[in-house]
């Protein structure tokens, strides 16, 4: 991949035709071994507004969120991008760029745990908070008319995505300002989630949406309502800066999630 290709208006694989979706299939990193593909949605006011800049949304598994043809289960997505226009026509989010970064397979568990775990392994989180923070990041501000600070750059994700996102918005709050913590593994390496919601101090200045479904078993959801407790007793406060949403009968799924997704943008980029 060059980075000229984010100055070509045609895109490298349209996604019914839309020329504001493109991928990138192989963004290299020196922090970690695979190659993976960026997925880059842009809103429409990029094109009609020339001289406009842009938050950026970050979001992990990013062949779940777009097209049907590359997600997990085939045809289920996140419908990210076009719950995104959607809103920005009513008016209810600020328009913003979606970038999806795509998941190694086999090497997902390990990239998205910021701890080791005794049994599993893991705890690649640090490297790949690096690719992001270090090499992806600083590619699309070069490439892209972007707002650059943390009050308008988000990072999201799900299941073990919405572990790592929460580890590295604590990690580098400078960086990012929003989080989605979606249906979040807090069970992962004895709940160390919770030691590193401790340990962050001063409080930072992240503004966090959760969520946990209640069809996702008990377990998961006694461990979110834990972080969320966690989350008020270390300052966040819920309607402000926090957003805790227990989703009745939802499950650990794409669909679920694209259900929601919608929420998830009105709370972290509503339109001024």
């Amino acid at each position: 991949m060059s980075p000229g290709d984010l100055d070509d208006d045609t895109p490298q694989n349209d996604l019914d035709d839309n020329p504001r979706y493109r991928v990138l299939p192989n963004f290299h990193s020196r922090f970690l071994p695979d190659d993976r593909a960026l997925s880059i949605y842009l809103p429409e006011a990029y094109r009609t507004q020339p001289r406009r800049r842009f938050p950026v949304f970050y979001l992990h598994d990013g062949q779940n969120l777009f097209d049907g043809r590359t997600s997990y289960v085939v045809n289920r997505t996140w419908r990210a991008g076009e719950t995104a226009d959607a809103l920005t026509r009513d008016g209810l989010i600020e328009p913003v760029i979606l970038v999806g970064i795509a998941n190694t397979g086999l090497r997902r568990m390990a990239e998205y745990t910021p701890t080791r775990d005794h049994r599993l392994g893991g705890g690649e989180g640090g490297r790949y908070g690096r690719l992001i923070t270090e090499e992806l990041k600083p590619f699309i501000d070069r490439k892209l008319r972007t707002v650059t600070d943390a009050p308008n750059t988000g990072l999201g994700g799900s299941s073990l995505g919405g572990l790592i996102t929460l580890a590295l918005g604590l990690e580098y709050p400078n960086i990012f300002g929003k989080l989605a913590v979606m249906s979040p593994s807090v069970w992962w390496d004895n709940r160390s989630l919770l030691a590193l919601v401790n340990e962050a101090k001063p409080k930072p200045p992240l503004k966090i949406w959760l969520d946990m479904g209640t069809g996702e078993g008990l377990r998961h959801l006694r461990d979110t309502d834990l972080l969320h407790r966690r989350l008020v007793l270390r300052g966040w406060k819920d309607g402000a800066d926090l957003q805790y949403l227990r989703v009745p009968g939802a499950v650990h799924d794409e669909d679920a999630w694209a259900a929601r997704f919608d929420q998830v943008l009105r709370f972290l980029f509503p339109a001024h």
